[in-house]
């Protein structure tokens, strides 16, 4: 490989044939990188920014928008893999699930994507939240039951 600085761009060559052309950057520090030099993997993962995120999280439901928000609220770019993987679940298991099961994380308090994929592995998106269970009757009615007093026959005083 072969770079050659100019002024305002850099070329650079393979072979004396060019390859590629950028444009420098006009500060210190700054960085310029173009889409087309990262494979198409890496590209997407650029490309799905923590405020695309937050739009496709909002589209796919609240409790899944309230994962996303609290994910990105601390250290954004150390999370963004996280928040990017948690929304890629809708497309295996669809956004219904993955909302539900985004409720579920966020009612336990661990709105992380492990403990949200281990909500979907397991099914527990589909049971419902303690909050949410219906309480049992405290005493069933049988047909055929009978108390226990009808077990028994009393003994009245004076009969034998």
């Amino acid at each position: 490989m072969e770079v050659h600085v100019h002024e305002r761009i850099i070329e650079i060559y393979a072979h004396h044939e060019l390859v590629r052309t950028h444009c420098r950057a006009t500060q210190k520090g700054q960085w310029r990188t173009e889409m087309e030099d990262y494979p198409p993997s890496k590209a997407q993962y650029l490309l799905k920014t923590p405020q695309f995120c937050l739009k496709l999280a909002l589209r796919m439901g609240s409790h899944t928008h309230q994962v996303v928000e609290r994910l990105l609220a601390d250290r954004p770019l150390d999370r963004l893999r996280s928040v990017q993987a948690i929304l890629g679940l809708a497309e295996s298991v669809g956004q219904n699930r993955l909302e539900a099961a985004c409720r579920r994380a966020l009612y336990y308090g661990d709105p992380h994507y492990r403990r949200i994929k281990d909500i979907l592995n397991a099914a527990l998106d589909r049971e419902p939240l303690p909050d949410q269970v219906v309480a049992a009757p405290t005493q069933q009615s049988f047909a055929f039951s009978r108390k226990p007093r009808e077990f028994f026959e009393h003994k009245r005083e004076g009969q034998p």
